[in-house]
């Protein structure tokens, strides 16, 4: 038995480094989507098997599972007109205009805060606070795994579930954003704000930044911007008073430049915040579902000799 672990530990690492390329690779090697996904979500319960527990394991697990993340927000704009043919538009405007008393905030904000034909400090500001989402739930995981990891087993399952669950949404019902249905009646008038203040700011390292960010253009209901910086605050706030207060200063900070920059609509938020509380109360009725994945995990790991 012994002289199978090194075996089974090279066939577990194999099995992870395969599923952690299919995303990259799927088109290149025409790869179906349910293969890709059965790979891509495969990989980070692999590379457990292989190797012993440590921080950076902890760590390479989470990369995994939003690398399976982004293949899957990615797959449904595989096909753009089968996707267009898909797209809803109108009811987001419907219950925005009811919110804004018959006008989108979007609208409202921008006529009030905003300068037509030009970018603004506030601007600026404002889509500073949008390109740090970017990093704010994954730092969030990297300061609960340094600072208080056995919290990190428990948030970084809030935060990757939040982030799964709005895949859900976003493959069968795929919904435009704001400044893509600015044709739209009053969308006319609607700036895309953070695309005016991306060439200011970033200058020439704007344009491949900014196509590196696309990927699936009607992934806006519910806002997952929103949803997991709202994660990523709850989890700050159970390690400790200016930790929790610093993310939900962000979050509701997010919250407003997203709607300010034409990024998102109201209902979007509202759509995010349902998902987060969604997804927190769900997890007790899928920690025995969980607990027996663990129970399986360490039987593999026993016999791989990395428990």
């Amino acid at each position: 038995m012994k002289r199978r672990r090194p075996l089974k530990r090279r066939a577990a690492l194999a099995a992870a480094a395969v599923g952690a390329a299919a995303p990259l690779l799927r088109h290149r090697l025409r790869l179906p989507k349910p293969v890709t996904s059965v790979l891509a979500w495969q990989a980070p319960v692999a590379l457990a098997v292989a190797i012993p527990r440590s921080r950076a394991r902890d760590a390479a697990l989470y990369a995994l599972q939003m690398w399976a993340y982004v293949a899957h927000y990615e797959m449904p704009n595989d096909d753009p007109d089968a996707l267009m043919r898909r797209v809803h538009v109108n009811y987001p405007i419907a219950v925005d205009r009811v919110i804004g008393l018959g006008e989108i905030p979007s609208v409202r904000l921008q006529r009030a805060l905003g300068r037509p034909g030009r970018v603004t400090k506030f601007d600026t500001a404002m889509s500073l606070a949008h390109w740090l989402w970017f990093f704010f739930p994954h730092t969030t995981m990297v300061y609960v795994l340094l600072r208080h990891r056995d919290k990190f087993g428990r948030s970084a399952a809030l935060v990757a579930g939040t982030f799964d669950a709005g895949l859900v949404f976003y493959w069968t019902l795929p919904t435009a954003p704001p400044w893509w249905a600015r044709r739209e009646s009053e969308h006319a008038r609607l700036r895309r704000i953070m695309v005016e203040a991306g060439p200011e700011f970033w200058g020439e390292r704007w344009e491949p930044l900014y196509d590196s960010l696309g990927g699936n253009p009607f992934a806006a209901m519910p806002s997952l911007h929103f949803a997991t910086s709202v994660t990523a605050a709850r989890v700050l706030a159970t390690t400790g008073r200016v930790a929790g207060t610093l993310g939900w200063v962000y979050a509701a900070t997010l919250g407003f430049a997203l709607v300010y920059l034409g990024e998102h609509y109201v209902i979007d938020l509202i759509g995010g915040a349902a998902l987060f509380e969604s997804v927190r109360r769900g997890a007790p009725r899928v920690t025995p579902v969980s607990r027996r994945l663990t129970r399986t995990i360490q039987r593999l790991q026993e016999r791989a000799g990395t428990a």
